[in-house]
């Protein structure tokens, strides 16, 4: 009994606060590519039946745009892609990895990345019970040279 007490407040310790992580470095691609943005909670908990946002900070909202007011790249909601709250340049272009949700992955598969697919992207997640709820993710495009 005393060992199985000693391994719970291990794993607790071990397990700390959930927080929103993301790739420090520059994610690079060239126009055509596809890209994988990523995102995780970690520790690894399910988020499948959480809200998630992928949004562009630093974009302005395009005026030929039916939803102005709202810019998401990817919005996972109610357990399915809301297609309807995307901006309409990422529209068939971006999909999560629905099976790794329950683990904690919201990576972000952009494909056949455009040069005005370059910025910042925010992956989001507004109820995870966490004071760091999202991160900031750079995709660089262009030709470069390895």
């Amino acid at each position: 009994m005393h060992q199985s007490r000693f391994q719970t407040k291990i794993s607790l310790h071990l397990s700390g606060p959930l927080q929103v992580i993301g790739s420090p470095q520059p994610i690079l691609a060239t126009p055509g590519d596809d890209v994988i943005l990523p995102c995780h909670v970690e520790p690894p908990v399910n988020v499948a039946g959480l809200t998630v946002e992928w949004s562009r900070p630093d974009l302005r909202p395009d005026p030929n745009d039916l939803q102005k007011r709202v810019g998401f790249v990817h919005l996972y909601r109610d357990s399915r892609e809301v297609l309807d709250m995307k901006i309409s340049s990422y529209v068939l272009r971006t999909a999560l990895f629905l099976d790794d949700l329950r683990r904690g992955n919201i990576s972000l598969k952009i494909t056949n990345v455009t040069l005005a697919d370059e910025g910042r992207y925010r992956c989001f997640i507004p109820k995870l019970k966490s004071l760091k709820k999202s991160s900031i993710i750079r995709l660089d495009i262009g030709e470069f040279i390895c």
